[in-house]
């Protein structure tokens, strides 16, 4: 269960309104790499973690944290959108583009929020749940975690440096500072799944003997970038080979006849070799030179 507190985590508090830095903000609540993803992430990944004990605990500690940072970042806009001109709003329901040009609020903040955050990024897209990876392996999902992080306190720096106001500013600092943090977590929370003996460096730990051993260390040099095989992957006792001249392995990627039904363009000069038609095909033109020999 969840109990709420009234207090925030952390004040939110600007010392202005201003609905241009509102919308930009939304950025951090509703976006990709926001808040409502990396709080869902968590919460799905505890919710479906199998192992009680320390992992999960701190998956839900850190989710129960992040729905907090969504109901700051709500309040931010909020509290930013505050005494936004009444002439705003009326134009925004007429017309987003002048909504724009006088100031540059976000009209579904208006018309839809009444002056409020909404689930949403910084350009009105809805916060989509395909965002969140949560796949029941502990290596995968913190490894995605550490990205996530990085990636919320990338937008969150660059937000941090389009504002002059000291109030979003606190709250963006200590922002910074809880993503810094969750980082290092879960950096170290890999480490850890690897010396209790739970995961390799390879997620996941398995199918190493049945997959193809001729491909599992090499880089394919498919670009003309001259300096890839420099780098530190390459040397050591481990290191990757560098295939410097790859050539394809398969045959033509040709598509098979289409249903005539889908009315795909299609032109019958030959059907596709690997094709169950073109199988039988270049079985009977087999067949047939081997009869006239």
């Amino acid at each position: 269960m969840f109990r709420h507190t009234k207090s925030l985590q952390f004040e939110a508090k600007p010392e202005k309104p201003d609905a241009l830095y509102a919308r930009k903000l939304q950025e951090l609540i509703g976006g990709a790499y926001g808040e409502m993803t990396v709080t869902m992430q968590y919460l799905f990944q505890g919710w479906n973690c199998r192992i009680e004990g320390k992992y999960k605990d701190l998956i839900m500690d850190t989710a129960t944290e992040e729905i907090g940072h969504v109901e700051m970042l709500a309040t931010m806009v909020a509290r930013l959108l505050e005494g936004a001109p009444a002439t705003m709003v009326a134009e925004a329901a007429k017309d987003p583009a002048t909504a724009a040009i006088l100031g540059g609020m976000d009209p579904q903040q208006a018309i839809i929020s009444g002056g409020g955050a909404t689930p949403s990024d910084s350009q009105g897209y809805p916060w989509n749940g395909r965002y969140v990876v949560a796949s029941g392996n502990l290596l995968a999902d913190f490894r995605a975690n550490a990205a996530a992080e990085a990636q919320g306190r990338l937008q969150t720096a660059r937000l941090y440096n389009m504002t002059d106001d000291p109030g979003v500013k606190a709250m963006l600092q200590f922002n910074l500072a809880r993503d810094t943090v969750h980082q290092k977590q879960w950096l170290a929370a890999i480490e850890e799944l690897k010396a209790d003996g739970l995961e390799s460096d390879i997620a996941p730990t398995a199918l190493f003997d049945e997959e193809n051993q001729e491909h599992n260390n090499t880089i394919w040099h498919l670009s003309d970038g001259p300096d890839g095989s420099k780098g530190g992957w390459s040397f050591g006792e481990d290191g990757i080979e560098y295939l410097m001249e790859p050539e394809p392995l398969g045959g033509p990627g040709t598509a098979p006849k289409p249903d005539p039904a889908l009315y795909g363009t299609y032109a019958p000069l030959q059907d596709a070799v690997g094709t169950v038609k073109g199988k039988v095909k270049d079985a009977k033109k087999k067949a047939t030179k081997s009869s006239k020999s």
